[in-house]
């Protein structure tokens, strides 16, 4: 499998998840700057956390209109995977891929710890490798992290089980703790917290690995069922 991970002026968890792919999963991966238009050849895309752009009017505001973006859209609408962490979860807000949108955090103040998330649903091609309810030890940094929608939305996440993953204590004031989430099709994934700072144990967790475990599985298996 061969992973994009698009890089934007600002960028600084590119690298981070560069290693975790090339180095933790063992799989194909190549950087993809922000001002290239085409995505043709990649199996998977990554969007890294950082300061895309020094975060000027709101974070992922202006990465939402790189050129870079539009082919990010078109391999999101086929159905292809897409994981934005942090930063990159911002942009798929922005770009409309995602409900919702980011607030501060509750006391205005940037976060950046081991946090405990709980695994609310297992069932998409980013989770099979956890199992259901399973509190997962995954770091943040973020100011911008608190999650916000309205009441309308917020159901229907619930409904449709698009609440991927909880913070089991709410460190940032996340409307209902939520932490990380999917679009209905199931193949786009934001989440703050950043799953490619735990993929070795010497980091002091290993359980964001299981996440790129589960997206290069279920992408292999698919590609099993169809060809």
């Amino acid at each position: 499998m061969k992973f994009a991970v698009i890089v934007f002026p600002g960028s600084n968890c590119d690298a981070d998840m560069f290693h975790a792919i090339k180095d933790a999963l063992k799989e194909e991966v190549t950087y993809v700057r922000y001002d290239e238009t085409s995505l043709e050849g990649f199996d998977g895309v990554l969007l890294p956390g950082g300061f895309s752009y020094g975060d000027y009017l709101r974070s992922g505001a202006i990465a939402g209109f790189a050129p870079i973006m539009t082919a990010v859209r078109q391999f999101a609408e086929a159905g292809k995977p897409v994981l934005g962490v942090c930063n990159g979860f911002q942009m798929l807000l922005e770009l409309g891929l995602l409900p919702g949108a980011m607030k501060r955090n509750d006391g205005l103040k940037f976060i950046c710890r081991p946090t405990t998330l709980i695994v609310e649903n297992n069932d998409t091609m980013f989770t099979t490798g956890y199992e259901k309810g399973q509190e997962i030890t995954i770091p943040v940094a973020h100011g911008e992290g608190n999650y916000e929608c309205d009441a309308e939305t917020l159901a229907q996440l619930e409904i449709n089980n698009q609440v991927v993953f909880r913070y089991k204590e709410n460190i940032n004031g996340s409307k209902a703790n939520i932490a990380g989430i999917k679009n209905e099709q199931g193949n786009v994934l934001g989440m703050m917290p950043h799953p490619e700072r735990a993929v070795e144990s010497l980091l002091g967790s290993d359980d964001g690995l299981s996440l790129f475990q589960s997206i290069v599985r279920n992408w292999r298996e698919s590609h099993v069922t169809t060809s």
